[in-house]
């Protein structure tokens, strides 16, 4: 790790666009050296040893919250997972409240999945120890797009000047679409949005991307295809009339991804609806990088947590 030679500025982690391409790649160069511990036999480094991570985690989630807490454990770590079944926060009490609480434990880190956007920064401006936005509503979900960044790198280098990736379903409610869009851009990829237009953001015209409603014109010159689910929770009536129709235009299959660039491979954040957003043929295929995102994703956040736990005050957000 080069951290001598580089100091991070930033106390926390709230969306990608806060860094700059040469922050973006001196953290996914962190992410590759510590990704050698995930290889070992013992898979243990000493380096967050007697530090104190809190999982705070008020929305559900199976990747994200196990990533950030086997990557706190295996950099030596202490971590504990908080939700909101389990705080006070079932009882009334603020969000405000719950997070000056356990700050007041003195952890060094604390990593936040809340519904409502902005719950990240909300804490980030009243805490003095480091936060991670690990997903706040539609907002943003930075560590995905991290890990999704990590992957893609594998993959092609550092070639992402030219490259494009077309993002294919429910990009309207997708925190995930937002931070990758981002950071995609920021490092030079192309981004194409494919999906109804019930389904796009609102204001998507004034974004960096080119927009399509047909799967079948979207794919030509794509190198990867980013799926996301329906976020059937966070929908109003009406957005989506027919979920059959949806999946017969929208599911990704074999013959789709034959309409890409030769060696174009899938991705999805998870969860999967298999038979939705993509084909349990494509899902299991050599041509998806879906297990790979997971395993990325603890490399990725064992260098996030790491930045953070041993930066030293320069100021910075």
């Amino acid at each position: 790790m080069q951290q001598d030679k580089f100091i991070w500025r930033h106390k926390d982690l709230l969306d990608v666009d806060q860094l700059t391409k040469e922050e973006v790649f001196f953290l996914l160069d962190t992410a590759a050296s510590l990704h050698e511990v995930n290889l070992r036999p013992v898979k243990k480094a000493p380096v967050l040893k007697g530090k104190s991570i809190i999982l705070f985690f008020a929305e559900d989630s199976t990747r994200t919250k196990t990533s950030f807490d086997i990557a706190g454990k295996r950099l030596s770590a202490d971590t504990f997972a908080l939700g909101r079944s389990g705080s006070s926060m079932q009882k009334g009490e603020s969000l405000k409240d719950t997070a000056l609480t356990l700050e007041a434990m003195h952890p060094d880190v604390i990593v936040i999945r809340h519904n409502c956007s902005g719950a990240a920064q909300f804490l980030a401006e009243r805490l003095n120890c480091g936060v991670v936005n690990a997903g706040d509503g539609w907002h943003a979900h930075p560590t995905q797009a991290l890990l999704d960044a990590f992957t893609l790198r594998r993959h092609w280098g550092d070639a992402f000047e030219g490259k494009t990736v077309l993002i294919v379903g429910d990009c309207a409610h997708s925190r995930v679409c937002r931070s990758n869009v981002k950071l995609l851009t920021m490092l030079g990829a192309n981004v194409r949005l494919c999906a109804p237009r019930t389904l796009l953001p609102a204001g998507v015209d004034s974004w960096p991307v080119e927009v399509y409603s047909d799967l079948n014109k979207a794919l030509p010159g794509v190198d990867i295809v980013m799926c996301l689910r329906l976020q059937l929770e966070r929908m109003q009536a009406g957005l989506l009339p027919d979920m059959r129709e949806y999946s017969a235009r929208y599911c990704l299959t074999p013959a789709h991804l034959a309409l890409a660039n030769p060696g174009t491979k899938v991705m999805h954040p998870g969860p999967i609806m298999r038979g939705n957003d993509v084909s349990a043929a494509l899902a299991d295929s050599p041509d998806s990088l879906i297990l790979t995102q997971v395993e990325s994703g603890v490399a990725v956040r064992m260098a996030v947590l790491f930045l953070l736990a041993t930066r030293t005050d320069a100021g910075g957000r």
